[in-house]
């Protein structure tokens, strides 16, 4: 008799712990599934790649490069410039050439101004110690008539040879989802 309780005790346990094991596994899955959920919650965006500028020295003969590949000519995006800069940048604002290469062959080259601090000289965007943070709209609702490789290059325009205190630049674009 007295082996028979120990024995459903015994089974009792291990039936209690496999519950507890089970509900952990359970809470770990939905704790995946949130993460996994959050992650994907950035789909709009198709491409986004930022280039570190070596030194914080921009040179006017180094335009930064990226290759975007195309798949779809329906949609609207919408084409943002990242820019990074230190807190010792000496302006407040940046100019830059864009100049886009369709895989056609075909280019378009616009002058774009970033403006990185407010009149009385606050940095704009958001920082955390002299780094900032900016995302500027380049171009709105666009669709891309032909797909592909897109070339888009980035050069500072500020009439300086060695443009200091720029970090990194980028671009990204993502879907608009016109309504």
């Amino acid at each position: 008799m007295i082996c028979q309780l120990r024995k459903r005790k015994n089974a009792e346990k291990i039936k209690t712990e496999e519950t507890r094991m089970l509900k952990i596994k359970q809470i770990w899955l939905v704790v995946f599934c949130v993460a996994v959920c959050l992650n994907a919650c950035d789909s709009t965006s198709i491409f986004e790649q930022n280039t570190n500028i070596p030194q914080l020295n921009w040179d006017i003969e180094s335009p930064v490069v990226f290759d975007v590949a195309i798949n779809d000519t329906v949609n609207s995006y919408n084409i943002y410039v990242n820019v990074r800069n230190s807190s010792k940048y000496e302006m407040m604002n940046l100019f830059m050439f864009i100049q886009t290469t369709s895989p056609t062959g075909a280019t378009l080259r616009d002058t774009f101004e970033c403006i990185l601090a407010d009149d009385r000289g606050k940095w704009l965007g958001s920082g955390w110690g002299d780094i900032y943070d900016n995302r500027f709209i380049y171009k709105k609702n666009i669709r891309f008539p032909v797909t592909g490789t897109y070339k888009i290059e980035l050069t500072q325009a500020m009439r300086t040879e060695q443009l200091k205190g720029i970090s990194d630049v980028g671009v990204r674009i993502e879907h608009s989802y016109l309504k």
